[in-house]
């Protein structure tokens, strides 16, 4: 029998089902959402069906307006999902292939709910709870053993869409090819990072992860610390999310919080840390007090707005339960951080040092590494799944054994008993073994180390997986310099690596990737263009070198510049007409010169957390490496020869706006309807599979007889155009939407794509908009105004509007 999942059924339409449903519907699955009936319906409203799902509407209204969405693209996702009742659509179950159940944290209902799925399911149909906290067992003991086998948790973490993590937790008589199907299904079609978990309380990510935060927060009152300084102390410098400690608790829900460490702490009995699970007094109060983070606008931190409307931020004092300005707090440990290289260097500046930040940091710390260790085999049977499960639920750069890696395990080993710590026996054995990390990386592969055979063991990956770390080191790299690497990826195909920070364009690597081409033009068959930047969602590219040209500019280098752009855009342009496809695999921030490269591919193969744009309006200038005429030509060259070139006025005026108004997608399937991805470019759920699928379509091309497309003149509208764009700004300028550098900017652009000062409905050759192109860019670097935005961009990474 060959599984499919067809149609799937959430129960429960909360935050988390309707996530879950959003997911389903993105990943084009049809989904039931059900929810139950209001209790409180009127004799006339318990025949009205819209009053009868009137639970379930609120809900999925909720996931279509929540911001950011957890639809990768509404407007055409939301059909597929269908909404009822658990009275009135009980009996569609049994069209459904995967049912996951989401209803609320209590034994008894779910045990229930579970019932009445078994006599309505189908019987191939998989059955799964999302429950954080209540056993399997206990939920499915009284159903059939036939049902059992059909029947496991999966786990998903909060908001669905953008957390990668997925545990997924077998029960006890749960059939081997269900597991495997819905590893694979997770993984492949959901696009999620799969961990193995035990049915114990709260599996992994919950267990390791709330009571960090918990006992962080007991040491934080035990030490005198303020809620500043820990989120200063354990955020980006400990390769943690920005929001660190206490505004994660916040985005969460501290209801949340607390109901997991009251449930854990109610469940594991014999932990030996079981006290860490309980919340500070001061916690306590504010759940009491309904004070519960963003959800009720005020946790740990709230904005004031002053009656001039400016938002002043401030954060709870813990003694005083009174909220006080916030001030942004520093260490001596912080200071010696920023002139470390690398986190792991950066993490051992912090936790070594003598400060009270050091100080507290280590405490922290070496008693969560402690607690992960000793967690092993009891919810996990490896530190891999405990590392997984803390980078892809909680976004973590590094998981705890990996983190101890960076400290030195035997150098912080030492610490820990010298301070009176009890170090776990699975650690101490390994260190007296020889062996003195967890992990270790040899000829291109990744090893862990494994408690049960007190040995090393290689990291499984998917065979579709592929890992240019692992490539680089079997050492399949073939040439490259400080900004751009070409990799072998085997089969005659190889990959252009970027590796700038946030993977910018700069020279080197422009001139770099044209060397790479013209290497593959000899040994080779084909070309991805991709890269494997690290957090979410990762830069394939965040753009040009703004530094680079800004320095140019100031110095009045503008022949310089220009000289820059034209061998960026030549070297577009030669991966676009190559005697071999090239293929880009974008993801993340793919932003300006990022974009620019994508659009001069033949496909894209694209992650569908994809945020693409031609975003240089936003600091002043315009695209200058082939953007503006390769967007344009997308969508002139791709309409039937039977169209007018005044036909494609509308065009001009999406085209125009997507690059005046500096629009970017919030997902791959938006980047389709804006115009950046075409109908035959595929999109991929899950990222780690994107090299490969990349190379997978440079092999189909190249199988089907490639050849590489041949220029055509390009139609344009002409002056005319530019008359339509004019009235718009005018009209944009009139209401105070835009500024008068903004319209400058805009008019270039209108400019540009409207074939400059030719006839209305004219051809003109590539060559001709790329010279326009460059000249306005330098024009525009002239001007003062674009100078400051650039510099502003550069500071704070935000744009200036002028």
């Amino acid at each position: 029998m060959v599984r499919r999942i067809r149609k799937a059924a959430v129960l429960g339409s909360g935050v988390m089902g309707g996530g879950i449903a959003a997911l389903l519907a993105s990943a084009g699955i049809k989904t039931l959402l059900l929810d139950i009936v209001p209790f409180d319906l009127t004799d006339e409203e318990k025949n009205d069906p819209k009053a009868r799902n009137r639970i379930v509407q609120a809900g999925f209204d909720g996931i279509v307006k929540s911001k950011p969405s957890l639809f990768m693209n509404a407007k055409d996702e939301k059909a597929l999902v269908q909404v009822g009742n658990f009275e009135d659509d009980w009996d569609k179950l049994a069209e459904c292939d995967w049912i996951v159940e989401v209803v609320v944290e209590n034994l008894k209902i779910k045990q229930e709910v579970l019932a009445k799925v078994e006599k309505v399911r189908k019987a191939d149909a998989i059955v799964s709870t999302n429950t954080s906290g209540i056993p399997l067992e206990a939920m499915s003991k009284e159903l059939s053993s036939e049902f059992r086998q059909n029947f496991m948790g999966t786990h998903f973490f909060n908001p669905v869409r953008y957390m990668k993590l997925l545990e997924l937790i077998p029960g006890a008589e749960t059939k081997p090819e269900v597991l495997d199907f819905m590893k694979d299904f997770g993984e492949r079609i959901l696009g999620k990072g799969i961990v193995w978990a035990k049915d114990t309380p709260n599996f992994i990510g919950n267990r390791i992860g709330v009571q960090g935060m918990v006992q962080a927060m007991q040491l934080m009152v035990e030490d005198g610390m303020s809620i500043p300084e820990v989120d200063a102390l354990f955020g980006p410098v400990l390769g943690r999310p920005k929001t660190a400690m206490f505004k994660t608790a916040d985005l969460v829900g501290l209801d949340t919080l607390g109901h997991v460490a009251s449930n854990t702490y109610e469940l594991v009995v014999d932990d030996e840390a079981r006290e860490t699970f309980k919340v500070p007094e001061f916690v306590s109060q504010m759940i009491e007090k309904k004070m519960l983070g963003n959800k009720t606008k005020g946790g740990f931190y709230k904005k004031d707005m002053t009656p001039e409307w400016k938002l002043i931020p401030k954060v709870l004092n813990p003694q005083t339960m009174e909220y006080e300005e916030f001030e942004r707090p520093t260490f001596p440990c912080l200071d010696a951080a920023k002139s470390a290289k690398g986190l792991a260097e950066k993490i051992k500046a912090v936790a070594y040092a003598d400060d009270k930040g050091g100080k507290f940091v280590w405490k922290v710390l070496s008693n969560g590494l402690i607690y992960a260790a000793n967690r092993i085999p009891e919810i996990s049977d490896t530190i891999v799944e405990i590392d997984n499960s803390m980078k892809w639920g909680y976004n973590f750069t590094f998981g705890p054994f990996e983190t101890w890696d960076a400290l030195g395990v035997k150098e912080s080993v030492a610490k820990m008993e010298a301070e009176g710590m009890t170090v776990p026996e699975n650690v101490k054995k390994m260190l007296a073994a020889g062996v003195e990390s967890f992990y270790k990386f040899e000829n291109g592969i990744d090893y862990y180390f494994d408690f049960a055979t007190g040995e090393y063991k290689a990291i499984e990956l998917s065979p579709t997986i592929i890992s240019l770390k692992g490539l680089k080191g079997a050492g399949k790299k073939v040439m490259g310099n400080n900004s751009v690497s070409l990799v072998d990826l085997e089969d005659g195909v190889f990959c252009v690596e970027f590796h700038t920070k946030m993977n910018a364009i700069n020279a080197e690597l422009v001139d770099g990737m044209g060397e790479a081409l013209a290497y593959v033009d000899d040994n080779g068959i084909g070309v991805v263009i991709g890269n494997q930047s690290p957090g979410f969602p990762g830069a394939f590219s965040a753009g040009g070198d703004l530094a680079y040209m800004l320095g140019l500019a100031k110095a009045g280098k503008y022949a310089d510049i220009d000289a820059f752009l034209a061998r960026a855009q030549g070297g577009m342009m030669n991966a676009l007409y190559s005697s071999f496809p090239v293929v880009a695999a974008p993801f993340g921030m793919t932003l300006g010169g990022g974009c620019e490269t994508c659009l001069a591919a033949d496909k894209i193969v694209a992650h569908s957390e994809l945020f693409m744009g031609l975003v240089e309006v936003g600091v002043g200038l315009i695209p200058g490496g082939g953007g503006c005429m390769n967007t344009w030509k997308k969508f002139a060259l791709s309409t039937p020869p039977c169209v007018k070139v005044n036909d494609l006025l509308p065009y001009f005026m999406h085209v125009f706006q997507n690059i005046a108004m500096a629009k970017f997608s919030n997902s791959a399937a938006q980047a389709r309807t804006m115009g950046f991805l075409g109908p035959k470019d595929r999109i991929v759920m899950n990222r780690d599979y994107l090299i490969g699928e990349a190379k997978k379509e440079v092999l189909r091309m190249v199988d089907a007889g490639y050849a590489p497309p041949q220029k055509k003149p390009i139609p344009v509208l002409g002056k005319s155009a530019q008359g339509l764009a004019d009235q718009q700004l005018f009209d944009m300028l009139a209401a105070g939407y835009i500024s008068e550098h903004d319209a400058l900017i805009a008019k270039k652009v209108a400019y540009i794509i409207g074939g400059g000062d030719v006839r209305d409905n004219s051809t003109v050759d590539e060559d001709y908009i790329l010279k326009l192109e460059r000249d306005a860019f330098v024009s525009l670097f002239k001007e003062e105004k674009t100078i400051a935005r650039v510099e502003h961009m550069l500071a704070t990474g935000k744009p200036l509007r002028n």
